[in-house]
């Protein structure tokens, strides 16, 4: 039987950030060998993680990679239980590492995600052997991507708070005219974040909720006392103020409401000589369509001490 000194007790808690009690086990039951009791750790986290997948985890992160030539973005939501967790150190710096592994991998789902490899394990395995080490359920719960192909840009927007996250993707005629678009980019990127528009354009709107929303102007007009014959002339200026409230490209400019985002990115495109278009858009806000997790302050601050 091997000894089992306090040097080698400290060795494997730094490799693995379990608590000195279980190192101390795992290596009297691995015989002192660091890398079978490395193993030994990871195979009791995931037991300890699989006790904690059933909670329900709303809080978290939105985070966001941006590759260095402006061309192709990632954005992550991941979740974690409460809030205290997700402003964790161990948190967010397994946001940070996960987002930029998504952004490197061809993964297009968290299926495939999971099957790739990420500090010589498996994806799953890296997100179970967080859940142990920090003490929460976390799950990948969704990511996008967005990139141009030829001339053109990508940028995006993460609030401070990391609970909204938005990424739009723009076709340019130059790339001297996509490097005087960075600014306006962005200032794109962050009018999404705060006036949320549903789709990009209207061409990507339901054909029935177009269908739909003639239906209650029409409804609306005939109540007013509207006559017949001049329905007609006024749904399609009511419909098109539909489309404009809630696609990116119609919304009018958070920093600018005399023009829409599409006018102001026209504009920004023309003054250096070129041309631009919106092609993709993505927002996330976090937790959004999930249940939330009741529990008061006293409740988490107690949780957090177990």
């Amino acid at each position: 039987m091997a000894q089992i000194t306090a040097q080698l007790v400290k060795q494997l808690r730094e490799a693995t950030d379990a608590g000195m009690l279980d190192c101390k086990k795992a290596l009297e039951e691995t015989d002192g060998d660091i890398d079978t009791a490395i193993e030994y750790l990871r195979k009791k986290g995931l037991s300890k993680a699989a006790k904690k997948a059933d909670r329900i985890a709303s809080e978290g992160s939105i985070s966001l990679e941006i590759s260095s030539d402006l061309k192709s973005a990632t954005m992550t939501e991941i979740n974690s239980e409460t809030d205290f967790v997700s402003k964790n150190e161990n948190f967010q710096n397994f946001v940070k590492n996960a987002t930029c592994h998504i952004h490197a991998t061809a993964s297009s789902t968290v299926e495939e995600l999971n099957s790739t490899t990420i500090d010589g394990t498996t994806f799953e395995e890296y997100v179970q052997t967080q859940i142990a080490k920090i003490g929460e359920n976390i799950v990948v719960r969704r990511f996008a991507k967005v990139s141009v192909d030829g001339t053109g840009l990508v940028s995006g927007y993460v609030h401070s708070n990391g609970r909204v996250g938005t990424m739009v993707a723009i076709k340019c005629d130059s790339e001297a005219t996509c490097t005087a678009l960075k600014d306006v980019a962005k200032d794109i990127s962050m009018h999404a974040a705060a006036m949320a528009p549903k789709y990009l354009n209207e061409s990507q709107i339901p054909a029935d909720m177009i269908e739909k929303e003639a239906e209650i102007a029409k409804e609306q007009l005939v109540k007013e006392g509207k006559p017949q014959n001049m329905l007609e002339k006024i749904l399609p200026g009511k419909i098109k103020k539909f489309v404009d409230e809630n696609t990116l490209v119609g919304q009018k400019f958070v920093k600018d409401d005399k023009k829409s985002v599409e006018q102001v990115l026209n504009d920004a495109a023309k003054s250096v000589g070129g041309k631009a278009e919106l092609v993709d858009y993505v927002r996330f806000e976090l937790g959004e369509g999930l249940e939330k997790r009741a529990c008061n302050f006293a409740e988490e601050v107690a949780a957090q001490l177990q």
